[in-house]
């Protein structure tokens, strides 16, 4: 019940504005996942703030309302200092707020908790104190409270993009997203302290930050948070542009190209391989010219443009067949001749040429790396889909039968949902192979999948 004593927060509801109060709780939720927070904001929430009856909000919403209007206090957003609702000592203005708890541990897999708690200050850019560690293996980097960074802090954020990496390519993007946020949140607010030693540091640091945006908007476009994902390539492409920065840009180009095209929009699937070809040229690395004259070629095939295609396919294969270089960017460690398969399948299976995208998809899996487990678990995903739109329906219960094998230790929403549209190519049991039907019985024994994203070609 709301108190007699409550008074209208009329400031906050000057800021709302036109929107309703459904609306902007949805703004509030949004704000909360650029900064890795989370929210069960609703229209009720923002009614009992305006109201007055919450006077103060929690750390978790203060870090967010902050966020939203920058370069205000709580009290310009009309709520009560926390010291006068608390019954406490108010906190300093530089000081950080205490962080939420760390997550629980999931059953005994000491990889559930992953990425350590950052603590960050609210108002100033100043970092107190950041944990960028992944617990595996290692201590993290323990980030003391200091005015100028230097390569002790720059090498633990790049040590986080690579832990984040091999994680990634073990387990797939749907546990380790949501802690990933964390060492992200870290990294940028290293470069909005802006007190780095030295230049080249400074370079390192942009690039190992708008690296790690790449890293965390993957993992969200691969547990099918695609506006999440979508964010974070934006971040990094605009700290390439801030750094002047061709090889992260170029990085940042190729990952918007895949979501555009994974997301329905060819076109820009198409104009962002192309402005990621633009980035590459001084670089000196076909591989990753190759990378992105597959994104080009995918953005083609979903436009129906089969000669395009084929033309920016020719391109990556001959820029592929020169081999690897010294100029070859870290993180396409996992672009190699599988790989290069499995995007060439893509592109016939958005044609409709089904066998041929088989053909393809089944060399990615032969010659894939068990290293990549989430890779082989979405190449074999790939090859049953291809299959059972191509009229093959017990070849394809059999490639399923060998993705379902690896769902335990990957985690995925892109994989799950590839194989959930297969189950609905392969139709009703009637009349199937004993073998088909099998394959349709195991799946539903495993959790519900879910409907986006859809696999190529649908």
């Amino acid at each position: 019940m709301v108190s007699t004593r409550a008074v209208p927060n009329l400031a906050f509801r000057r800021l709302r504005g036109p929107r309703s109060a459904g609306e902007f709780a949805a703004a509030v939720r949004r704000s909360a996942r650029e900064i890795g927070e989370q929210v069960a904001c609703d229209a009720r929430y923002i009614g009992r703030v305006e109201s007055g009856e919450i006077r103060c909000p929690n750390y978790a919403y203060e870090r967010v309302f902050l966020h939203m209007f920058p370069g205000t206090t709580l009290e310009d957003l009309g709520f009560s200092p926390r010291a006068s609702v608390r019954g406490r000592a108010a906190r300093p203005a530089d000081a950080p707020p205490p962080t939420a708890p760390p997550p629980e541990p999931g059953g005994d897999d000491e990889e559930s908790d992953v990425l350590r708690r950052v603590f960050m200050t609210s108002g100033t850019t100043a970092v107190a104190a950041v944990s960028l560690g992944l617990g595996l293996g290692g201590p993290a980097a323990a980030l003391p409270l200091q005015r100028r960074v230097g390569d002790t802090e720059v090498s633990a954020v790049e040590r986080a993009v690579r832990q984040i990496r091999v994680l990634d390519d073990r387990h797939g993007g749907d546990w380790l997203y949501r802690r990933a946020s964390q060492p992200l949140r870290a990294a940028y607010a290293l470069l909005d302290a802006g007190t780095v030693s030295r230049r080249s540091t400074a370079d390192r640091l942009h690039s190992g930050a708008g690296e790690l945006a790449i890293s965390v908007g993957w993992l969200a476009h691969d547990s099918g948070r695609f506006e999440d994902a979508r964010s974070h390539y934006a971040e990094a492409l605009a700290t390439a542009r801030v750094a002047g920065d061709p090889a992260l840009e170029a990085h940042a180009f190729c990952n918007v190209s895949f979501l555009a095209r994974d997301t329905g929009r060819p076109r820009e699937a198409v104009r962002a391989a192309e402005a990621g070809q633009r980035a590459a040229e001084p670089l000196g690395s076909p591989r990753l010219r190759a990378l992105l004259a597959l994104r080009e070629a995918g953005g083609r095939a979903g436009l129906g443009d089969r000669t395009g295609c084929e033309r920016a396919l020719g391109r990556a294969h001959a820029a592929f067949s020169r081999g690897s270089s010294g100029a070859d960017p870290e993180w396409m460690s996992f672009f190699r001749e599988a790989e290069l398969e499995m995007l060439e399948a893509q592109c016939w299976a958005a044609l409709g040429d089904w066998a041929r995208a088989a053909r393809h998809a089944d060399l990615a899996v032969r010659l894939q790396d068990p290293h990549f487990t989430r890779n082989l678990a979405l190449y074999r995903a790939e090859l049953t889909w291809d299959l059972a739109r191509g009229g093959r329906p017990e070849e394809a219960a059999s490639a399923g039968h060998a993705v379902l094998d690896l769902l335990d230790e990957v985690q995925s929403s892109r994989i799950r949902a590839i194989l959930h549209a297969t189950v609905g190519a392969l139709g009703p049991r009637t009349g199937m192979p004993r073998e088909v039907r099998d394959f349709l019985d195991r799946y539903e024994s495993v959790p519900a999948c879910p409907a986006n994203p859809s696999p190529s070609g649908v």
